[in-house]
C-alpha cells in the first residue's frame, strides 16, 4: 500500500511553478519533491507527499501526529533508502 506522509519544507529551488522543487524532511529523512500542486507553499510549511509529488499543506501538529502514529507502528524506516 502506498501512503502519503508528511514533511517540512527545508529549501525550495526553481522559479517556474511547474517544476518547483523542495527538499522536505521527514522526521530526519531528507528527500526530494515536487512542489508543482501547492505554488503556496513557502520554507518551514509541512506538505503531504505521495509518490515524489506534494499534494496539499499540513498544519505542524497533524504532521507531527502523523509521525507519532507511525513510530508507534515501526513504519519510519521506510522512509530511508534501502541499500542493496
Amino acid at each position: 500500500m502506498c501512503l502519503a506522509i508528511p514533511g517540512k519544507v527545508l529549501s525550495i529551488s526553481g522559479d517556474d511553478p511547474l517544476t518547483r522543487m523542495g527538499r522536505i524532511d521527514f522526521s530526519g529523512v531528507v528527500k526530494s519533491a515536487s512542489l508543482a500542486y501547492v505554488p503556496e507553499v513557502v520554507v518551514g510549511d509541512y506538505v503531504i507527499v505521495h509518490v515524489g509529488f506534494a499534494l496539499s499543506k499540513v498544519d505542524e501538529a497533524e504532521a507531527q501526529k502523523v509521525f507519532e502514529y507511525l513510530k508507534q507502528m515501526g513504519e519510519l524506516g521506510e522512509l530511508e533508502e534501502k541499500s542493496p
